[in-house]
């Protein structure tokens, strides 16, 4: 993983996967600013617990611009953590001043379509996470209604786990478990509408909340319906029964998974390296969903 960069009046804590967060220095520069973290949106890509090489240009710069549109198209329903984007200049466009939470040891999914770890759960037990679906679904069916699918969070490298509503409850108490339930399906019935109105379906969401030490309100953080955290898919192209075409990273991990890789994702070698063609077909993809989702488009 590269080391993450110097940055003038602040401090390296923490890089993981895709983002690097630092905190002030107690220098003139970030003076004042109080309890914060500044998080740096790497171009760094991940899929299925690996760090892949190389990064796809642009990317934290997509995801960052992102997740402050939609943090201001949520703002009545959740607060969010972010408190600036006034940030040095090397990360400029890239990286949030946030206020630094107590999170939630719980990743807190929203699905409204089956696909992925859900449908692989749904083939085994009809259930996900123990909600019984109805009989008959396939890949990209529309739920009945949209559900929530909570995972622990795993450490660096590591694999999150689907568990029931109750080990939730049993990680943060029955209120918050409740609270985290109720604030996960708003913003996808939100998002999820709003992606609607632009043309593309939100398949499913993870969105991660802490606790404002100052105020004591959940409160939304991480990043928010991005490609990273999201399946987008075009509404004219979804055709159930099949995978759906999409504008996230799913072209990366079909070519992770296909003969071409070469490589066993059920073996102990590392991925090998993405072609030049995945990098550029990701890249685009990151960049349709932003421009698809916000109408504007994004230089980088």
């Amino acid at each position: 993983m590269t080391a993450a960069a110097p940055l003038e009046g602040w401090t390296h804590t923490y890089s993981g996967k895709v983002r690097d967060l630092y905190v002030p220095d107690g220098s003139a520069s970030t003076a004042g600013l109080g309890d914060v973290v500044l998080v740096v949106a790497s171009d760094r890509v991940s899929a299925y617990d690996h760090v892949l090489s190389p990064g796809i240009p642009g990317k934290g710069v997509v995801l960052t611009q992102l997740s402050l549109w939609w943090f201001e198209q949520l703002a009545d329903l959740v607060p969010n953590h972010v408190v600036s984007t006034e940030v040095p200049a090397a990360v400029a466009g890239r990286a949030m001043v946030c206020r630094r939470l107590e999170m939630f040891p719980v990743e807190c999914v929203a699905r409204g379509y089956l696909t992925g770890s859900g449908l692989a759960e749904y083939r085994v037990s009809g259930s996900v996470t123990g909600i019984a679906l109805p009989a008959g679904l396939v890949d990209g069916s529309r739920l009945p209604e949209p559900i929530f699918t909570p995972a622990t969070k795993a450490e660096l490298g590591a694999h999150d786990e689907n568990v029931p509503f109750d080990s939730v409850v049993a990680l943060v108490g029955a209120d918050t478990a409740e609270a985290l339930r109720s604030l996960t399906l708003a913003v996808y019935g939100r998002a999820e509408a709003i992606a609607r109105e632009r043309g593309v379906i939100l398949a499913d969401t993870k969105l991660e909340f802490g606790t404002d030490p100052a105020t004591g309100a959940i409160t939304l953080g991480d990043e928010v319906l991005t490609p990273d955290s999201s399946r987008f898919w075009p509404a004219d192209e979804w055709r159930p029964g099949r995978a759906q075409p999409s504008v996230d990273k799913q072209v990366l991990r079909d070519w992770l998974t296909s003969p071409a890789s070469g490589w066993d994702r059920a073996g102990d070698a590392t991925p090998p390296s993405l072609p030049a063609d995945v990098v550029a077909r990701t890249r685009d993809r990151y960049l349709d969903a932003y421009e698809r989702l916000t109408g504007t488009t994004l230089s980088v």
